[in-house]
């Protein structure tokens, strides 16, 4: 690692030397108090990743490389990063947040945030010698390291279980990974320890109980999400920022990369970061005041999957204190309607678990935790190309049309289709 000089706790501080053997469990002494994650360490004073002449370099997150554990030359890149982030003001009206911005990860390589996590973890991997990289996935995460393993030339294992979305499936399958499906989901985790254990695979996923995140060599690529969204915004922040969370990684990222800025004295304040999040884990640690977080009862079967755990973990509960953020419960209701209604107003097609941010804000806009003012930037981090399966329910009514004067009659019902030029037709 050219610019990491180790590892620390981020609940005790416990510093850790940069060779050591990461086995997913966290720092030992938090385990079995609060079970929390290592982040990286840097001995160098940060430089400001905005700087012209760093801004020009690449047209991907490795223009920050100095703010990452190694060097451009060194990465393993698809062109990930430096994603959109567009006004959503029909949306936002809608929802009572006028100033709404979408950052959308979906136009990454592979469709999702998780692009800004692979590069880095296998570019680390490739570096460490690592053949296989292997990771326990319910699709996004899979897909973007089975890409990302293909351009370095390593062999990449996705574990799974029964229901992931089969677009991701097939995603993962074409960039020639190997997928082993498990009937039982908590065997995903024995199976990737043996691999670390005995042939030295370089697992990017958690593969110990109780959770603490993933790797925190691939956590370091989240940080850019921040460093974009304040050049994007010409050197301001938003008030809030709103994204999806189920262990936490892109949300622990985030926060570290307004750290950074606000480190370097580029912002004067870290943005309020909200967790939306599907069973409540996080919920119950924030009005607890605990560090240690419990399993939540799963109470329905959600669409959003990729979100899904029931127990979260330290490094999402400590972004969001931190931040003087919070966590919002999000159902199944209205997903769909969200998701359709975010394409049809703004062009942006999100992944299920993509929209619950919307949901999130929604609510704590109607409880006034969010105000009409407030500048909030809503991340959403997948293509909806990514779970048509569960997004489209066919009806089995589709019409078909015999001739175009019977598509022309069904097309003037709605005055918004019927201009001058076409009603006589």
């Amino acid at each position: 690692m050219s610019h990491a000089t180790g590892f620390s706790c981020i609940r005790c501080g416990t510093a850790f030397p940069v060779d050591l053997q990461i086995d997913s469990r966290g720092c030992p002494n938090c385990v079995a108090v609060a079970p929390a994650n290592l982040k990286v360490v840097y001995n160098r004073q940060k430089p400001s990743p905005y700087d012209e002449t760093q801004q020009t370099k690449l047209p991907s997150l490795w223009r920050y490389a100095d703010m990452l554990p190694c060097t451009p030359g060194e990465a393993i890149s698809l062109g990930e990063g430096l994603t959109p982030l567009l006004p959503a003001t029909v949306i936002g009206s809608a929802l009572g947040v006028p100033n709404l911005l979408i950052k959308d990860e979906g136009r990454n390589p592979t469709w999702s945030h998780k692009d800004r996590f692979s590069t880095v973890a296998v570019s680390l991997a490739r570096l460490a010698g690592a053949r296989v990289v292997a990771t326990a996935s319910s699709g996004n995460a899979g897909a973007s390291l089975a890409a990302y393993a293909a351009r370095a030339g390593l062999r990449c294992v996705v574990v799974t279980f029964a229901g992931t979305a089969g677009a991701m499936l097939a995603q993962i399958k074409k960039y020639g990974a190997e997928i082993v499906p498990l009937a039982d989901k908590s065997q995903r985790w024995p199976l990737l320890a043996a691999g670390v254990e005995r042939f030295g695979w370089f697992a990017t996923s958690p593969f110990q109980a109780p959770v603490v995140g993933s790797h925190p060599l691939g956590i370091e690529g989240y940080k850019t999400l921040a460093y974009e969204i304040f050049e994007q915004m010409n050197g301001s922040m938003p008030d809030w920022c709103v994204l999806p969370v189920c262990y936490g990684d892109a949300l622990a990222g985030l926060f570290e990369g307004f750290t950074d800025l606000l480190d370097q004295g580029k912002i004067d304040r870290v943005p309020r970061l909200a967790a939306a999040e599907i069973h409540g884990s996080l919920s119950e640690a924030l009005a607890s005041k605990t560090d240690m977080i419990t399993e939540a009862p799963a109470a329905f079967e959600t669409l959003a999957v990729s979100i899904g755990t029931t127990r979260s973990t330290f490094q999402a509960l400590r972004a969001l204190r931190l931040s003087g953020g919070t966590a919002v419960r999000v159902g199944n209701r209205g997903l769909i309607a969200l998701q359709q209604q975010l394409a049809a107003s703004e062009g942006i097609f999100a992944e299920l678990a993509s929209v619950t941010p919307l949901a999130a804000i929604e609510t704590l806009r109607r409880q006034g935790a969010i105000v009409a003012s407030d500048r909030v930037v809503a991340i959403i981090t997948a293509s909806g190309l990514k779970d048509l399966d569960r997004s489209t329910i066919p009806d089995g009514r589709q019409t078909v049309f015999e001739t175009a004067e019977e598509a022309w009659k069904h097309l003037l019902k709605d005055e918004g289709y019927c201009s001058a030029r076409y009603e006589t037709v």
